[in-house]
């Protein structure tokens, strides 16, 4: 408990595609400008599509065009480290994740401090965390996978992607929270992870929904459980992990996007964009959109988001700490 508090108060501390906006909303002080949201992935993406559906709308409400810049790299570093040192005037924006919080757990050094050289914007969406199996798994349920682990101790192999990925961490945190002895076993990508699924070289795996629904769909892999705090409106008929009770009653992982501005943005600005991506959340086109990529659209107040960097950086941070992952 200590530690958690000690982190606590330190995480307290511490190819672009165009699109034009009419006049309506534009004001003589902000936007003056082109917009620019700065992505830490590479396009085509869900969390890539994500910004870009968000800055159409964006282009649209603030009268002003929207650029999409994708810096993928270093687990969002080059991107971060763009937003940090540009000009704060709210024209240039980081498509901030969880990401961002974990980063701060998973290197020795940043170029930039994850909460104090960012102003929190508004929560775009969320994402769910699915735990499968393949189709001819032991496993109907997720009940029967942690009985079986805990009598075979270090036998369940639960794979997931790259080491401090949020699926990796995920994998990690439910592995601890079940109180299980099981080998999380890392693969270069999605694709890997459903090949060693349906070969038998892995008994379970940790993914994003998404890139994985259609496995889902054909029947080729199970789902048995969703690691958010309710169940996926894509998969309303599986339950979520907290629902297994006992020590996983209060389970609760799941990966998010944000809008976020360099820190020292003017207020006024700041609540300007807030209102205006609260307002493109809720517009019916782009909440679509987003449904059909698996993402549940989900807005919030600054403070709102700047609570929940702080949080998840202590509990990613303890995660990282827990399974001994190398600081990088």
């Amino acid at each position: 408990m200590q530690r958690r508090q000690m982190l606590m108060a330190a995480a307290a501390a511490a190819a672009p595609m165009l699109w034009s906006g009419g006049a309506a909303g534009q004001t003589a002080a902000f936007p003056s400008k082109t917009l620019r949201i700065v992505v830490p992935f590479g396009a085509g993406g869900v969390a890539d599509l994500t910004a870009r559906t968000v800055g159409q709308k964006l282009a649209e409400l603030l009268g002003q065009s929207v650029i999409i810049d994708n810096r993928p790299g270093a687990g969002g570093v080059v991107a971060g480290e763009v937003v940090a040192k540009a000009e704060p005037d709210g024209h240039t924006l980081l498509l901030m994740s969880n990401g961002t919080a974990v980063s701060a757990g998973l290197f020795k050094s940043l170029p930039f401090d994850a909460v104090r050289d960012f102003a929190p914007i508004s929560l775009l969406g969320l994402f769910d965390l699915v735990i499968v199996v393949p189709d001819n798994s032991r496993f109907k349920t997720l009940g029967e996978l942690v009985a079986w682990a805990k009598a075979h101790p270090g036998k369940l192999n639960l794979g997931s992607i790259n080491v401090g990925s949020t699926q990796n961490l995920a994998a990690e945190l439910f592995k601890t929270s079940a109180g299980i002895d099981a080998q999380v076993v890392p693969f270069n990508g999605t694709p890997s992870v459903v090949t060693a699924l349906r070969g038998g070289q892995i008994d379970a795996a940790v993914e994003i929904l998404s890139p994985v629904m259609t496995q889902i769909s054909s029947q080729a892999l199970r789902a048995l459980a969703v690691m958010g705090e309710k169940r996926s409106t894509s998969l309303p008929e599986v339950p979520t992990v907290a629902e297994s009770g006992g020590p996983l009653a209060r389970f609760n992982a799941a990966s998010w996007n944000a809008l976020a501005a360099p820190a020292r943005t003017p207020r006024d600005v700041v609540q300007r964009l807030n209102r205006e991506v609260q307002a493109a959340i809720a517009s019916p086109d782009v909440k679509k959109r987003l449904q059909d990529l698996r993402v549940e659209p989900r807005a919030s107040t600054p403070e709102q988001l700047g609570q929940l960097l702080t949080s998840d950086i202590v509990r990613w941070g303890e995660v990282i700490s827990r399974a001994n992952i190398p600081r990088q």
